[in-house]
């Protein structure tokens, strides 16, 4: 069986990744062939594990294996923790991480994102987990990611993998501990981090997209926060 480990870039799928690790002693694959997460912050501080087979193998099998994801949602049923963060703050966060020389540049070929597979744009691949609604598929949010890991995750576990305990010594690092191992890469890890990044040349056209905006009408997140 999968669980999608699902998310738009930079909306906390590392994080997640690490608490799965830590709080459960669970390890996750990437549905990609390379990981390059876990080869800039190291395999075992992600908990990352080789996929042991293909996606459609590891989908009739009866262990549990937790798959991440930043791709849009196309046909899958299976499972998925749907991980969701103000889309303005994930494409200013994204864009930082490329380090391209033109950072405003690279905020707006990542608004204009068209592809209708793959990661996509912020709002096509939010909508793509989140809509329809289905009981398998849970929405997180990075913000009480961020605010209360632990119980965060437990509630969300508790409905895709109540089978799954929490280890008895577990301990989340912080996040000053994890800037303390990547600073570029856990760079400021609290929400509304676009208020002061994000040009408002390139808010308007993030604004522009219409599933940007059914996908910030959907997660409750307004134009003026």
């Amino acid at each position: 069986m999968i669980i999608w480990v699902a998310s738009f870039p930079r909306s906390g799928n590392t994080f997640l990744r690490i608490i799965l690790k830590q709080l459960y002693g669970v390890r996750t694959s990437t549905v990609y062939d390379v990981d390059g997460v876990a080869a800039r912050l190291g395999p075992d501080l992600i908990g990352f594990e080789e996929r042991p087979s293909s996606i459609e193998e590891m989908r009739a099998s009866e262990k549990l294996h937790f798959v991440k994801t930043h791709r849009q949602r196309a046909r899958e049923e299976d499972r998925a923790i749907c991980l969701v963060r103000d889309g303005r703050d994930s494409i200013t966060s994204w864009a930082h991480l490329t380090s391209a020389p033109d950072f405003e540049a690279e905020i707006r070929a990542i608004i204009n994102r068209r592809d209708d597979v793959g990661t996509g744009s912020w709002g096509q691949n939010v909508l793509s987990w989140l809509r329809p609604p289905a009981p398998h598929r849970v929405m997180l949010r990075y913000e009480e990611l961020i605010r209360r890991p632990r119980r965060t995750v437990e509630t969300v576990l508790a409905t895709l993998a109540p089978a799954l305990r929490p280890l008895p010594d577990a301990r989340i690092p912080t996040f000053a501990e994890l800037h303390q191992v990547d600073g570029g890469f856990f760079r400021r890890g609290h929400p509304g981090t676009h208020s002061d990044e994000l040009p408002e040349e390139l808010h308007q056209l993030f604004w522009s997209r219409p599933d940007n905006v059914a996908a910030m009408e959907l997660l409750g997140y307004s134009r003026d926060a």
